[in-house]
This record gives structure tokens, sequence and C-alpha cells, in this order.
């Protein structure tokens, strides 16, 4: 990884393209860490590891029911009750949020 001033990056900004291509290069400003340049294949290999998050309401009603029906392993019962002290059978669902 390398890191630059603002003014050095813009005196060389091609030298700093090309090492994106291989390794991150921080553009720091007053001292900072300010932003970083990669090669676009590591900026599509990161973009493909986003995950789109979805409300209950979004799913689908043949999902949603799917996730009602669903009964946690009995193993589960007995690592939740350690942890918070309560059966994990009384989760409920309701308007879209898991209660306890």
């Amino acid at each position: 990884m390398v890191r630059v001033s603002a003014g050095e990056f813009g005196r060389e900004v091609g030298r700093y393209q090309d090492m994106a291509l291989t390794q991150p290069v921080i553009v720091t400003r007053n001292g900072r860490d300010r932003t970083v340049m990669i090669s676009v294949e590591e900026y599509n290999r990161l973009k493909r590891r986003d995950r789109r998050v979805l409300v209950a309401w979004e799913l689908p009603s043949e999902q949603l029911e799917a996730i009602r029906r669903v009964e946690p392993p009995a193993e589960a019962n007995d690592v939740h009750s350690v942890a918070f002290g309560r059966n994990i059978s009384n989760i409920n669902y309701l308007s879209g949020t898991l209660c306890l």
C-alpha cells in the first residue's frame, strides 16, 4: 500500500494510477487519509461482495410464510438460554421485525 499527499498525487497522477493497478494508493490531505485509488478489477471485486438488505415487507408473501414456519433446532434453545436466560422458541415475528 502506498500513501501519498494530495499535492504529490496531483503532480504525478499517471505514476500513482499505474501503482493502483497492483496496490491501493492512499491519498492524504493535511496528514489524514482522505481517499483510496484502486484498480477497476479490485473495485468490481468489492462491488460483487455488496449485499442488498431487505426489510420483511419487501419479501414475497410465500417467503414470509416460510420464515414464519421455521423452527430452530433443539440445540439452539440451549445456547440461547445460556446466553440470554430465555428459550429461543419465544421469538415471535411481528411487523417485519423479530421480537424477543
